[in-house]
C-alpha cells in the first residue's frame, strides 16, 4: 500500500509537470503491483479526475475554452470510451497489457525521435 501511495504521489507531481504522470502510474501497477491493465487503468482514471476538474475550472475562470469544440469532443470522448470499454472485454487481460506497452515504446520512440518542423523560416 505504501508503494502505491509513493507511485500515486510521483505521478501527481510529473502530471502537474506535463510528464505524463498517468503512464508512470501505469507502468508501475502494471510492472510491479501486479495489477490487470483494465483495473491499472480505472486507478488511473481516479486519479486523473481531481486534476481535470481543476484545471477545468482555472482554465473556464480565464476565458481559455471553446465550449463549442468542448461539446464534441466530449461526445465522441464517450462513445469512444463505451466503444473502447466493449472492446477490452473481448480480449485477454495479458494481451491487453502487453498491446499497450507496445503503444507506449512506439509513443515514446516517437516522442523521442520527431522534431517539429519550424513553421517561420528566416
Amino acid at each position: 500500500m505504501i508503494g502505491l501511495i509513493i507511485a500515486a504521489f510521483f505521478a501527481a507531481i510529473a502530471g502537474s509537470l506535463g510528464l505524463g504522470g498517468g503512464g508512470i502510474l501505469l507502468l508501475y501497477l502494471t510492472a510491479f503491483a501486479d495489477y490487470e491493465q483494465l483495473k491499472a487503468q480505472g486507478i488511473n482514471l481516479i486519479f486523473f479526475i481531481p486534476c481535470a476538474i481543476i484545471a477545468l475550472i482555472i482554465h473556464a475562470k480565464n476565458k481559455l475554452i471553446e465550449w463549442k469544440a468542448t461539446l464534441v469532443c466530449g461526445i465522441t470522448g464517450l462513445a469512444g470510451v463505451a466503444l473502447g470499454f466493449y472492446l477490452a472485454g473481448l480480449f485477454d487481460p495479458k494481451w491487453l497489457g502487453k498491446a499497450f506497452a507496445v503503444f507506449l515504446l512506439f509513443l515514446g520512440l516517437k516522442e523521442l525521435f520527431h522534431r517539429e518542423k519550424d513553421q517561420k523560416k528566416p
